[in-house]
């Protein structure tokens, strides 16, 4: 097995891993998403939710939730390889794929030390932020990287541009 597919974690095994993180004094920061054409923006997202703490846990969308999320076309990148993808990034410790329609159940089994998401949302609409302060964490939010988005990207190659 290589590294990349080493990060790609089932619950139960990333639960042990992020508790003895946490036994080692490290801060777990949790953060999800679709992750389907990787930009820009989503390198500076990631990068940036890593340095607020020790280690880097991402809940990514399984296919049939981004299908749900953003339609039937969607995703363009299958999430064996939108993972994989993830987990070759330095500054991501582990990649978890979750199905639900949002990541609160990970969240709450995972338990991480500081929550973070896009400034296009607010502590009040973040999912999973209740719990994570009501256990002592953090939430936050990070500012995007402006005009970069994979909506944008894949209109701007269905003009033609």
């Amino acid at each position: 097995m290589n590294s990349t597919e080493s990060k790609i974690l089932r619950i139960e095994e990333a639960k042990e891993i992020i508790a003895d993180w946490q036994r080692a004094g490290q801060k777990v920061v949790f953060t999800n998403g679709c992750f389907d054409i990787v930009h820009l923006g989503h390198i500076d997202y990631l990068e940036k939710a890593h340095a607020l703490g020790g280690r880097l846990v991402l809940g990514l969308n399984t296919d049939a939730s981004v299908s749900r999320l953003k339609g039937p076309l969607r995703p363009v990148v299958n999430e064996y390889a939108r993972a994989r993808l993830m987990a070759a990034l330095s500054f991501v410790d582990a990649v978890i794929l979750f199905d639900e329609q949002t990541p609160s159940q990970l969240i709450e089994a995972l338990k991480p030390d500081i929550l973070v998401k896009g400034d296009d949302y607010t502590v009040e609409t973040i999912a999973g932020a209740d719990f994570v302060l009501s256990n002592g964490g953090e939430v936050k939010t990070i500012a995007l990287v402006k005009g970069y988005s994979t909506s944008a990207l894949i209109e701007k190659i269905k003009e033609g541009y």
